[in-house]
């Protein structure tokens, strides 16, 4: 993995997001022709789906995996709506993200709120906790009780992050506007008229399917592409060589362009995943359409080695857990109690 410091024009990260502007213009004809190409597989793979049921075919529930892809790429649509980079219409785009944010279980206004903080604040350990995943500093969690060191493994856990995690965040958290439920009445607008229109739209597809087929088909594509949204995440920002950084030292175009991965995928998962891969470029300028990234590689590829990380380096992610702030990066739980001088496997409950 690379992450090699750049100086374009002389100026180093302070120049990308004005290098970048010649890029935040979209084609609206091929943001149209991105939308068509992903509704239509998704709703004929759901419809697809409900017919292997119903008519016995177990085999077709295969059809879900395809299925949760094309919901994963509407929610990546969802997200370019929320930047106002997919058309470049404030109401197009926010209507669209609405609509999508149907499909997605995703209250897109109050969404589009908490994202917008995450990149305002992504990599300050000054601003953790809203539309990012918990990260302490190695300090932070041996300074906790041993209930609240097990809080923390529990939810770093595999198990719960890209299982438990997704679910229960796509179908009960998002519902309600946590942690903005005194952040005035758009959050509760948001999330409740998503989920009026969740409630109506699953009201007709119930009706028209019937309750047992409509669960069996809807609810592993949202669970399945949930789990790999996350996974997705996690990747973006949870690498060793990340960066994070606090008051004076912290600043934007550094956090976005070494605090966020580049993601290389197979050309196939690429286009699935709307190049959310090239996560660096993106945090540096959210209004570039997800469709235009790759040129950004292609006229700068000096870009292509920033953060780069293969899906196998990807799997070891996992285990990074704590940014020790000596090092500035990311270790799992076994360097942190190493440095601490203590044993290297700690029981589930550990000791304080």
């Amino acid at each position: 993995m690379k992450n090699t410091a750049l100086n374009s024009d002389g100026s180093g990260e302070r120049a990308w997001p004005k290098i970048l502007l010649n890029y935040r213009k979209p084609h609206r004809g091929r943001s149209a022709f991105e939308l068509a190409v992903t509704v239509v597989p998704f709703a004929t793979l759901w419809a697809l789906s409900w017919a292997a049921v119903h008519y016995g075919f177990w085999w077709g529930l295969l059809l879900i995996i395809p299925a949760a892809g094309f919901l994963l790429r509407l929610f990546m649509i969802q997200h370019d709506c929320g930047h106002g980079a997919f058309f470049a219409h404030r109401n197009t785009d926010d209507w669209t993200g609405r609509a999508i944010g149907v499909l997605t279980l995703t209250p897109y206004d109050y969404w589009r709120r908490a994202h917008a903080l995450h990149h305002a604040s992504a990599g300050n350990l000054d601003e953790r906790g809203v539309g990012d995943i918990t990260t302490l500093t190695v300090t932070e969690y041996h300074a906790l009780s041993r209930w609240g060191r097990l809080g923390y493994r529990l939810y770093r856990h595999p198990a719960v992050m890209f299982g438990i995690g997704p679910a229960w965040l796509f179908l009960f958290k998002q519902r309600l506007p946590f942690g903005m439920m005194r952040s005035g009445a758009q959050p509760w607008i948001s999330t409740m008229a998503t989920n009026l229109a969740i409630a109506l739209a699953a009201s007709v597809l119930i009706y028209l399917v019937g309750i047992i087929p409509f669960l069996m088909v809807h609810l592993p594509i949202v669970v399945l592409a949930g789990a790999a949204g996350i996974w997705l995440f996690y990747v973006q920002h949870q690498f060793e060589e990340t960066h994070w950084s606090q008051g004076v030292d912290w600043k934007f175009q550094e956090a976005a362009l070494h605090g966020s991965s580049h993601y290389v995928l197979p050309l196939p998962l690429r286009w699935l995943t709307g190049n959310i891969g090239i996560h660096h470029v993106h945090h540096l300028s959210s209004r570039v359409p997800y469709y235009r990234l790759p040129e950004v590689l292609r006229d700068y590829p000096e870009l292509g080695n920033v953060g780069r990380i293969t899906i196998m380096e990807s799997l070891r992610c996992v285990k990074l857990v704590l940014w020790d702030e000596g090092r500035r990066k990311l270790i799992s739980f076994r360097e942190a109690r190493a440095l601490a001088g203590l044993p290297a496997t700690e029981s589930a409950f550990p000791m304080s």
